[in-house]
C-alpha cells in the first residue's frame, strides 16, 4: 500500500518564494509508485490551503485555493483537517516532507505541531531547528565544539538599544568592514557589509526590520564553500562546493538574481581542506542535534587557509542552482533517489522512537 506524503510550502517568512520553488522540485521527484502526495500551501498571510497539483505551485494560482486544510495536532487524527464548503474531512498522513525556508517552518515552529500529531517528518527535530535556525544560538553551540568561526558581537533586542550606542560596541570589539546579520533570517536575506559607520548604522536599521536580534561578525576574506550532510543514523557528508559569487558577497540577489552568480562542485583545494571542511560539517551537523539533512557552509581564508564555519541550514533549498541536491548528485546520487532516502529516513526515525516508548513502557 501506498504511503501518504504531505509536502508543505510558501510560509510567511521572507523566502516563501524560495520555498515555493524548492517545493516544486521536490514533489517532481516522489516515487508515485511508493507514495500518494498531498500537497498544502501557507500564503504570506499565514492561511492553510489544499493544492491540487504542482503546476499550480509553479504558476502561482495555489493561493487562490478555497480549500482550506490545516495540520491537525491530535494524535489520533494523524494527518490534516480539510474544510470546503462548510463541510470538513480528515485525511491521514504517513509522512510530511516540510519544505518551508527561514522563519515559521525552519525554526521548529511547524516541527513541534508535527510531533504532536505523532506524524514522522523529513528534517530536523524540534530543538535542532530552533537553535540553527538562531544564527547567535549556532555560534555559541559551534564554540563549544571547538569549530573555528568569525569573531562576534550579538544584539538581543535592537528595539531597546539605541543604535549609535550599538555602533559603538561594534566599532569597539570588530574592524570594518563588519557583516551585519538578523540572526533568524535564512537566504541572505537582510544581510549586509558595512564598511563605515555611516554604512553601519544604515545596516542595522536595515537588519532591525527583519528581526530584533543582530549578529555583527568580522570579515572572513576567503572562499565560500558549502557541504551537504545526510543521516539515517549516521550522518555523511558529501563533497565539497563552492560559490563563485557575482556581487560582493553571496546575498540574496547574488543567490537568486544575479545568473553570473556561478556554483563548483569539487573545487580544487589546498591538501586535506576538503576532508577537513567534511568532518567540520559533520561535527557541527552532530553538535546541533540535526538529522536527516542539512546545509553546512564555510570560509576557507585567504592567506591562512584556516577552515572557518559559517552557517548551518536544516531544510536547504532544491531549486535548479541549491547546492545540496548539487553535491548528491556529483556523488551519484539524483534528485529522485534522494528525496526516497529522505522520506525513508524520516519514516525509521519514527519507528524507532516508538519501539523505544513501548520499550520504556510508556
Amino acid at each position: 500500500m501506498k504511503q501518504k506524503v504531505l509536502v508543505l510550502f510558501g510560509g510567511q517568512s521572507t523566502e516563501h518564494e524560495i520555498s515555493c520553488i524548492s517545493a516544486a522540485t521536490i514533489i517532481r521527484c516522489i516515487n508515485r509508485d511508493r507514495y500518494d502526495v498531498l500537497l498544502i500551501g501557507i500564503t504570506r498571510e499565514g492561511r492553510w490551503l489544499l493544492v491540487d497539483d504542482v503546476a499550480q505551485i509553479e504558476d502561482g494560482s495555489w493561493r487562490a485555493s478555497r480549500k482550506t486544510a490545516v495540520l491537525s495536532p491530535d494524535a489520533v487524527t494523524h494527518g490534516i483537517i480539510v474544510i470546503e464548503n462548510d463541510s470538513a474531512r480528515t485525511a491521514h498522513i504517513d509522512i510530511c516532507f516540510p519544505v518551508l525556508h527561514g522563519l515559521y517552518g525552519e525554526d521548529g515552529t511547524v516541527q513541534g505541531l508535527l510531533e504532536l500529531a505523532c506524524i514522522p517528518y523529513v528534517g530536523c527535530g524540534v530543538l535542532a531547528s530552533a537553535v540553527s535556525m538562531d544564527k547567535l544560538y549556532t555560534k555559541i553551540i559551534a564554540d563549544s565544539c571547538g569549530v573555528c568561526q568569525a569573531r562576534y558581537v550579538a544584539v538581543h533586542d535592537i528595539d531597546c538599544e539605541e543604535y549609535e550606542d550599538v555602533a559603538d560596541r561594534v566599532e569597539a570589539a570588530l574592524a570594518y568592514p563588519v557583516f551585519v546579520k538578523p540572526a533568524n533570517a535564512g537566504s541572505s536575506y537582510g544581510v549586509s557589509c558595512a564598511k563605515d559607520r555611516a554604512e553601519l548604522l544604515n545596516s542595522i536599521a536595515a537588519a532591525a526590520k527583519v528581526d530584533k536580534e543582530i549578529l555583527f561578525e568580522e570579515t572572513i576574506r576567503g572562499r565560500e564553500l558549502e557541504c551537504a550532510v545526510f543521516s539515517d543514523g549516521q550522518p555523511e557528508a558529501s563533497g565539497i562546493g563552492e560559490i563563485l559569487s557575482a556581487g560582493a558577497f553571496y546575498d540574496y540577489d547574488s543567490k537568486y538574481n544575479n545568473a553570473q552568480s556561478r556554483t563548483v562542485i569539487d573545487p580544487v583545494l589546498p591538501e586535506g581542506k576538503a576532508e577537513e571542511i567534511r568532518k567540520a560539517a559533520v561535527k557541527v551537523f552532530t553538535a546541533v542535534g540535526a538529522k536527516g539533512f542539512s546545509r553546512v557552509d564555510f570560509f576557507l581564508e585567504n592567506g591562512t587557509n584556516r577552515v572557518v564555519f559559517n552557517e548551518i541550514n536544516t531544510i536547504p533549498g532544491f531549486t535548479a542552482i541549491s547546492m545540496y541536491p548539487m553535491l548528491w548528485e556529483a556523488r551519484s546520487v539524483s534528485k529522485e533517489e534522494l528525496i526516497d532516502k529522505l522520506l525513508k529516513s524520516a519514516s525509521l526515525r519514527r519507528k524507532a522512537s516508538d519501539e523505544k516508548t513501548v520499550a520504556e513502557g510508556c
